[in-house]
């Protein structure tokens, strides 16, 4: 009889479900996906429902459910973190202690409360600590049976950045940093003090960064005053933070704005502001300090495991940028990263140790394929029904293909043509990053495409880059790039045959006009610095997606498209065929292709009784 396990993270942000079964991924979500709501932290439900809908069982058919962390470890703590640095945070002391005390300290009821909405609540609850859940999420689906493990965040329990070893069926912790000392809330520090939102802008940090002058006084004053004040780094990657500077232990922002303002002559920017070059500087400076830590951190993993291959964890993993550093470096031969990295993927964690540690089953690696993720394609896909339902609501005028390699080949000529494409197809991705099921595509040669997907598709800063999809056979073709990057975590450079000069005076540029320099023949994917963030496409994982850059390439000679994700600022990737085209009625997308169903702009009616989305998402 077949073991179903339920993986749940919840309640603080990124609540997500997965479910295994004997050990294999069915299906996993995150909750904002259905809700509409991002970052949601609820309780998920619609997560839940979907999950085990696609595994074809009720909720008491399951083996135990595994909820991603401790909450009595967590609320220790709190409660000894406000004793630590009393009488401060008085009021953040007595708006969040009172939560826990009616609802978060009693966690195995709330969950039971929630079960019965299921079905019997008498199943087995499961609470791995929160760091082990995200290491099992990257270890466990990885191709490895041996791999040191490395999970940097903000905090879980105690915890903000361990190192652990797996082996087999087993995981075993070594090292741990404890709170308030915090890579990931440093990074959020900094994201903050620069006017992004914390939990969402840290991508806007890492983007904004290459725009600082690597060469400019002001940006190695910024880093040596940091590394003087702020943070003391250790040669094993550890820190010590000042907390003097820092008000997130037990205030309600991250900063210590008058603090940080003498130290670097600089007030926080103003959110949606316009972006000086010293913040530029700043993001640069802070982004540099990562990449450091991270690689001091890969070295004593490697010291202290003795093995060849590392699987990554936590927020901070999802630096790319940090991710391609540390591979030029070096110091581990094989690198597989989780790409669902945040708290989110610790619900799929959560899952596998329900199965390696409770059950005790013993792993066996697939080695017919290139990890356990399925690509990471492991959420609800939709039929010719479903997406003719959404046809009838909204009066949609539409082509149907009966033949897919027809609607491809009309599909890329398109694109060539400079058409901005949504494409919907089959199961949603699992993570932060659309990889061509949810996908808002361009061509990388046009030098207006960057400009034209940030402004008036996705109405986002204009600074913000964009990726490659590259058939995974041609990476090599256009990035310096050894290995494959399904994940779309890994920044590399850009082969020198396909980059153009750089004007003497490039560095003193305004932003913009940096921006939109022409770097190289794939301009739209080429970030400022000449390197990209690339996403290699495989024809095993992601057949309809291969066969379009392929044909994209037949067409044109370039394997490679630009690919966002198919939303608007503030908005959850969409989710349904219904998601899918009102996101594409409320933009200056040109088609949309929701499986064999091909949308023209032009044929469509404007949507009745629309809302404004930027009322009905918030920002981040």
């Amino acid at each position: 009889m077949a073991t179903f396990i339920l993986g749940i993270s919840a309640y603080y942000h990124d609540s997500a479900a997965a479910i295994i079964c004997d050990g294999e991924i069915v299906a996993a979500a995150h909750e904002e996906r259905f809700t509409r709501k991002k970052h949601d932290s609820a309780f998920p439900h619609e997560a839940v429902k979907y999950v085990l809908s696609e595994a074809g069982i009720t909720f008491n058919d399951l083996a135990a459910v595994s909820f991603y962390d401790k909450p009595f470890i967590k609320f220790e703590r709190l409660l000894e973190t406000y004793h630590a640095f009393t009488p401060k945070g008085l009021n953040s002391f007595l708006t969040s202690v009172p939560v826990w005390i009616k609802e978060k300290l009693f966690m195995k009821k709330m969950l039971k409360d929630e079960f019965k909405k299921f079905g019997d609540a008498k199943i087995p609850i499961l609470f791995p600590e929160h760091h082990l859940s995200h290491g099992a999420s990257a270890f466990y689906p990885s191709p490895f049976e041996d791999a040191a493990i490395l999970t940097v965040d903000g905090v879980g329990e105690w915890a903000t950045t361990t190192i652990g070893h797996g082996k087999g069926n087993s995981i075993t912790m070594l090292k741990e940093l404890h709170f308030p000392h915090s890579i990931g809330l440093l990074y959020s520090a900094f994201t903050y003090y620069t006017g992004f939102t914390v939990n969402s802008g840290e991508y806007k940090l890492m983007g904004l960064a290459p725009y600082g002058n690597p060469n400019s006084p002001q940006t190695k004053e910024f880093k040596e005053k940091t590394l003087k004040e702020l943070v003391d780094v250790r040669d094993d990657g550890s820190i010590l933070l000042n907390m003097k500077y820092f008000d997130y232990a037990t205030g309600l922002k991250m900063t210590n704005n008058a603090k940080w303002t003498t130290l670097f002559g600089l007030p926080p920017r103003n959110p949606e502001s316009e972006i000086s070059q010293d913040y530029m500087n700043m993001a640069l400076a802070i982004q540099q300090i990562t990449e450091e830590i991270v690689i001091k951190l890969a070295k004593t993993a490697k010291q202290i495991t003795g093995s060849d291959n590392l699987v990554m964890a936590g927020g901070v993993a999802l630096n790319c940028v940090a991710n391609g550093k540390l591979i030029e470096e070096g110091v581990f031969k094989n690198i597989w990263i989780q790409p669902a990295s945040g708290d989110a993927g610790g619900a799929l964690g959560a899952a596998y140790l329900g199965w390696y540690l409770w059950k005790g089953e013993k792993r066996v690696i697939n080695t017919n394929v290139a990890d356990a993720m399925k690509g990471a394609y492991l959420g609800p896909e939709y039929d010719d029904k479903a997406i003719m339902s959404m046809v009838r609501k909204y009066g949609a005028q539409y082509k149907y293909y009966e033949n897919f390699d027809d609607q491809t080949k009309v599909v890329a000529g398109e694109l060539a043509e400079g058409n901005v494409v949504g494409w919907f197809q089959g199961r949603m991705e699992y993570g932060p990053r659309a990889l061509g099921g949810r996908s808002i595509l361009g061509d990388a040669r046009n030098p207006e495409m960057q400009k034209k997907m940030n402004l008036k598709i996705k109405y986002r800063e204009g600074f913000r880059p964009f990726a490659p999809s590259v058939l995974e056979e041609d990476v090599k073709e256009y990035f310096k790039l050894d290995s494959t990057s399904p994940y779309m975590l890994i920044v590399m450079p850009v082969q020198e045959k396909h980059l153009k000069p750089l004007p003497a005076n490039y560095d003193s540029l305004e932003m913009m006009d940096r921006l939109y320099h022409l770097r190289s023949d794939i301009p739209s994917v080429t970030h400022v610095d000449y390197s990209a963030r690339i996403q290699s496409v495989s024809k095993q994982t992601n057949p309809r997606y291969w066969n379009l850059i392929n044909e994209f390439k037949n067409q044109t000679g370039y394997a490679l498209l630009v690919n966002s994700s198919f939303n608007v600022r503030g908005e959850p990737i969409v989710c349904t065929p219904d998601d899918a085209f009102r996101c594409f009625m409320r933009t200056e997308m040109d088609f949309l292709v929701v499986g064999n169903f091909v949308f023209d702009k032009r044929n469509q009616t404007q949507l009745a009784n629309d809302t404004n989305w930027k009322e009905e998402f918030k920002l981040d």
